[in-house]
């Protein structure tokens, strides 16, 4: 069974998308205690987790709508500070793979592939953040000296590329630009006690990835590629890292990239 992560008991946490890594993370930070706002495109998947997670109302909310759309990440801002009276933390996770929009190498990749991808991962990211931190600024620091924490979702592709399987060259710009923006958050919010890091996981077994579930030669390369599980890695193994950093277990950390990536970057 999962344990609990300390550190998070009362604290309201923003947070987009409701499959995959976004519900183990909401799960996982229901059990916590924290209280949570869910934002995702899907109205559907946000009425499955809800009865998935069979949280009270007091407890969980859900926005639907595009968070490309700068009066999405607006309103799911207010919702959450209007049901909890304040953003404590903010979880940046809903993110596309732009194949289907022709995202590819760079010779190859198309117009719509390249501006649905950065739309889809760098743009959302941009906006429900604009909207997050106006709240958390103007707030009180709660008990553990902080206004607020902000996590991004990065991936080990902006730093760490394969040209076999995942040549998706504007999904490896979209996240190289998250580690760049984070980096710049980190160092302006600091004084504002308000922390911004961002995770860079590996390849892992969410409904984004269901390509590379059923590729042999893709689980193959796993096998060496991500040794600590040989395998793709599971969404709770990047949610508990997510919920560290979001905790006030990390309350001295900011302005770094974790890889949760079962040692991919270190491996041939």
């Amino acid at each position: 069974m999962p344990i609990p992560a300390p550190g998070l008991e009362g604290k309201s946490l923003l947070l987009s998308g409701a499959t995959g890594i976004a519900a183990s993370t909401a799960r996982l930070a229901l059990e916590s205690g924290a209280r949570l706002c869910v934002v995702s495109l899907q109205q559907d998947d946000l009425h499955q987790l809800r009865r998935d997670l069979q949280a009270a109302p007091d407890r969980m909310v859900t926005v639907a709508g595009d968070l490309a759309e700068p009066a999405t990440a607006e309103s799911a801002a207010k919702e959450c500070a209007d049901a909890f009276g304040r953003i404590d933390l903010l979880f940046n996770i809903a993110g596309i793979s732009g194949r289907r929009h022709g995202d590819g190498p760079v010779h190859a990749c198309t117009d719509d592939g390249f501006d649905e991808t950065i739309r889809g991962n760098l743009r959302t990211l941009f906006l429900l953040s604009r909207a997050a931190l106006r709240f958390m600024m103007a707030q009180t620091p709660a008990g553990d000296g902080m206004r607020g924490a902000v996590l991004h979702m990065s991936s080990v592709m902006a730093y760490s590329p394969r040209s076999d399987f995942f040549a998706t060259h504007a999904y490896a710009a979209a996240k190289a630009g998250v580690i760049g923006l984070t980096h710049a958050m980190a160092s302006y919010y600091a004084p504002q006690k308000i922390r911004v890091n961002a995770i860079a996981p590996g390849l892992v077994r969410t409904p984004m990835s269901q390509r590379a579930q059923t590729d042999q030669d893709i689980l193959h390369l796993m096998r060496h590629k991500q040794p600590l599980a040989e395998a793709l890695i599971e969404a709770d193994d990047v949610a508990r890292t997510a919920l560290f950093l979001l905790s006030d277990q990390a309350r001295m950390i900011t302005g770094e990239i974790v890889g949760v990536d079962a040692g991919w970057r270190v491996s041939s």
